[in-house]
């Protein structure tokens, strides 16, 4: 058997670092030691924390007066610099920064703290850097050369201090990212990924104390929301600009630069509270989703929580369902990694040998457009594995490894993202049989993202595997909960009738079973689970038609097959149940 995926974790991965230091810091704070402290504080909230949320970079660690961050893209390292120096140009503040950019291979410490050469060659690029300016390595160069409107200065070889090899270096010309200025303070484009704002809900019952519960709705759902890291959220103090004005959503959306708007209101009435809300494409115009809420008043906080679940367990799949028909719209010849990507979760949903060989090529097309495209490596993953586990695998062990290699692959490019995961943690209990620690990975799953069903359905996977039977059928109904009229809860509902047959709740199992047969009769788990059933209630006739149904999807069934597939080891009395109703060994 293969070594657990957590032992063998990736600890290093390639990084485009960014090290930012203020030009005579030490000085101003001899002359003004708590001013320079206040000014310094509010420079990292409103210029250095934004701009990396902007261009997905992550903030690695402040210093007295520096910071260092991490982007995934060089572009977008050098974009956030690029805007960073422009804002402080154009202001009229105290503080110049020097900027150092630097992309290479770096050590992920157990805190996340990043550390080698990677790092030290971008710190000590900022440290000969000219107050105002932007040095880069040529590794950052050659990435980002003639993709923006920016003009670049060779400085040639240099020696770093305590970097063995001499580094070629380019400045970013002064005055020649002007442009770019222009370009960051006229329209925002739309990211490349679903962008979207909550705007303020409207109150509507003259009562100010509304006013705070509404606030606190759309910052909770806002919150929410931001822990899709597939989503581009804007911040709520953008978006509460538009509070007590009457909005034309196509507005907002070409001035946030999003393409789907949340409004909504709130009327209090009667110890009763009403709220209503609607998804708009702020592109069409389209509306996508609505809906209305009415609860009784009584706890506020907990009325807030439910509220938000409601809305974000709503809405999240309406925006995914809008990007894949968007991207099945586009052009061959203009599909980006992300409309690939797209393109493969309906394939996937299919779950055919032919939709999972499609999803298949489909992803790996969007991994040689974006080889750090997490997302990608994830869903082909997923599919991998369910080749074994479905028994579609001309080469069961080929599909193993992939499913591993790419589970790897993914989490080395970011292991707290919460889809990336849950997956981890399902590859690793199938593929794997590590029932140790893939929990333990579910859990970090769904405590990054509560709202997401994805991470709540894998945990009841692992928590199945794992024997943790009650945590599983918790997990299942958390996710179906949150997702109650999704059209792909059949794994979910057989994932819960085989953990209500491992604690002899056989009435609930058949329930269970029942529920994903009627959402698509030809899974064929779901007869598996419903034989299972019947034959320990002794309802042979009923067990013999589930036997019947199930040959009929998987002529090729036998009882081996299915346990040497993977994820069996504590369904012990689901294969009893097949070996009641006659099912072949």
């Amino acid at each position: 058997m293969e070594a657990a995926l957590p032992e063998e974790r990736v600890q290093r991965r390639l990084a485009a670092i960014l090290a930012a230091d203020v030009v005579g810091y030490s000085a101003m704070m001899q002359r003004a030691e708590e001013a320079t402290y206040a000014e310094f504080e509010r420079l990292k909230r409103d210029l250095i924390a934004p701009s990396l949320s902007r261009h997905d970079g992550r903030l690695i660690k402040t210093t007295g007066d520096g910071a260092l961050a991490e982007f995934a893209s060089p572009l977008a390292a050098v974009r956030c610099a690029t805007e960073m120096q422009n804002h402080l140009a154009e202001a009229s503040g105290p503080f110049k920064l020097r900027i150092g950019l630097n992309l290479g291979d770096v050590i992920v410490g157990q805190d996340g703290d990043l550390y080698g050469d990677g790092i030290n060659i971008a710190v000590r690029l900022e440290g000969i850097a000219d107050p105002g300016g932007i040095l880069m390595s040529e590794k950052v160069y050659s990435e980002v050369e003639g993709k923006l409107d920016v003009g670049f200065e060779d400085r040639g070889e240099q020696q770093l201090k305590n970097i063995t090899k001499p580094v070629r270096i380019y400045a970013v010309r002064a005055g020649t990212h002007s442009v770019l200025a222009e370009r960051l303070s006229a329209v925002p484009p739309l990211p490349d990924r679903p962008s979207i704002a909550v705007l303020p809900f409207e109150n509507m019952s003259g009562d100010p104390e509304q006013e705070y519960f509404a606030d606190g709705m759309v910052e909770d759902i806002t919150t929410a929301l931001s822990r899709f890291k597939w989503l581009f959220v804007i911040a709520r103090n953008s978006s509460f600009t538009y509070r007590g004005k009457a909005v034309n959503v196509k507005q907002v959306g070409r001035e946030l630069g999003v393409r789907y708007v949340l409004e909504g209101s709130v009327r209090k009435a009667s110890g009763k509270v009403r709220i209503a809300g609607q998804l708009i494409d702020a592109i069409t115009g389209a509306h996508i989703w609505a809906d209305r809420f009415e609860r009784d008043l009584t706890d506020v906080f907990a009325l807030q929580d439910e509220v938000t679940v409601a809305v974000v367990s709503a809405i999240q799949p309406k925006i995914i369902q809008t990007e894949i028909a968007l991207a099945a719209r586009r052009r061959p010849e203009n599909l980006t990694a992300y409309d690939y990507y797209l393109r493969a979760l309906p394939q996937s949903y299919l779950a055919t040998r032919e939709g999972l060989a499609e999803a298949i090529r489909l992803a790996h097309r969007a991994l040689d457009l974006h080889p750090r495209f997490g997302g990608a490596a994830t869903l082909a993953g997923l599919c991998h594995m369910r080749n074994v586990i479905i028994g579609y695998a001309d080469d069961p062990q080929f599909d193993r490894r992939e499913a591993v290699r790419l589970s790897r692959l993914a989490l080395s490019l970011d292991d707290s993202d919460p889809d990336t995961l849950a997956a981890a943690a399902v590859i690793s209990a199938f593929m794997v049989g590590d029932i140790e620690s893939a929990p333990e990975m579910a859990d970090r799953a769904v405590a990054l993202n509560p709202n997401s069903f994805g991470a709540w359905s894998a945990r009841g996977w692992v928590c199945r595997a794992a024997g943790l039977l009650q945590e599983a059928v918790q997990s299942f109904e958390r996710a179906i909960r949150m997702n109650p009229i999704d059209p792909l809860l059949h794994p979910s509902f057989v994932g819960m009738g085989i953990a209500l047959i491992e604690l002899r709740r056989f009435d609930e199992a058949i329930v269970a079973g029942k529920k994903a047969q009627r959402q698509k009769s030809s899974f064929w788990p779901a007869y598996c689970c419903l034989a299972s059933a019947f034959a320990h209630l002794g309802r042979e006739t009923e067990a013999r038609e589930a036997v019947a149904r199930l040959l009929e999807f998987d002529p090729a069934f036998t009882i081996s097959a299915f346990i040497a597939r993977g994820g069996q080891s504590n369904a012990k009395l689901l294969i009893e149940g097949l070996r009641k109703v006659g099912l072949p060994e």
